[in-house]
């Protein structure tokens, strides 16, 4: 649920969208092990590489992506998929980690004058679980998770939804995300782009998706923000 409204346009603000999974928290690969254990347990073999690719869409979109060539899923089935990674995922809750530099990039572009707003498919104890891990609340102006959108990414709601959260247009904004779901949903929606590689995705796929530049961790952009979208 979005945590605030828009805000008029002063012709001077400025937003920084960022994904969550994999981009500020350290999640991706856990989110690969929970899912690769739901599938299992309806019966369902998807290789883990398989997985890894599709982390970063919302559960009913990485269902059918990853399952897409197989017999079709009930709604039901597709449900039970989705809660038991959930459950599986939720005992990780109290062990997210932050990844290095994350609050301190957040921090630091706010207090240079960027809104700071969240672009998630997570929603309420996941959320709670995973901005207590980045431990910035204090710099982040908005969130937007999937109850805010009719479609997640790589469509450009998301993007979209974050930048009328801020009051701020396309053409002064920069998403950062550390998959291509992340950069199609930023280039759809007609912003700059940064990914990340700590999320696992090779640079160049990065890159071919729409990134126009690539860091290792919010530490290495935090340390290189004068040579990036975001100076």
């Amino acid at each position: 649920m979005s945590t605030s409204k828009g805000r008029p346009d002063t012709g001077r603000d400025r937003a920084a969208v960022f994904d969550v999974d994999g981009t500020l928290v350290d999640t991706n690969h856990l989110h690969v092990v929970t899912w690769w254990e739901a599938f299992r347990r309806a019966g369902h073999l998807v290789p883990t590489h398989a997985i890894h690719r599709a982390v970063g869409l919302g559960s009913d979109d990485l269902v059918a992506h990853l399952l897409g060539d197989g017999p079709a899923l009930s709604a039901d089935e597709a449900e039970d998929l989705s809660t038991a990674h959930k459950v599986l995922y939720g005992q990780y809750f109290e062990r997210l980690s932050a990844l290095p530099g994350a609050a301190r990039l957040l921090r630091h572009l706010a207090g240079d004058g960027w809104k700071v707003v969240l672009a998630t498919s997570a929603g309420g104890d996941e959320l709670s679980a995973l901005r207590s891990a980045i431990d910035a609340d204090d710099a982040i102006t908005a969130t937007t998770s999937a109850d805010d959108v009719t479609e997640g990414k790589p469509a450009p709601e998301p993007v979209e939804q974050a930048l009328e959260l801020a009051g701020v247009p396309a053409e002064r904004a920069v998403f950062v995300g550390d998959t291509v779901w992340d950069m199609r949903a930023g280039s759809r929606a007609g912003v700059r782009c940064v990914a990340l590689l700590c999320g696992g995705i090779p640079r160049a796929d990065l890159e071919e998706a729409g990134a126009e530049a690539v860091f290792a961790d919010p530490a290495d952009l935090l340390a290189s923000l004068p040579r990036s979208p975001l100076a």
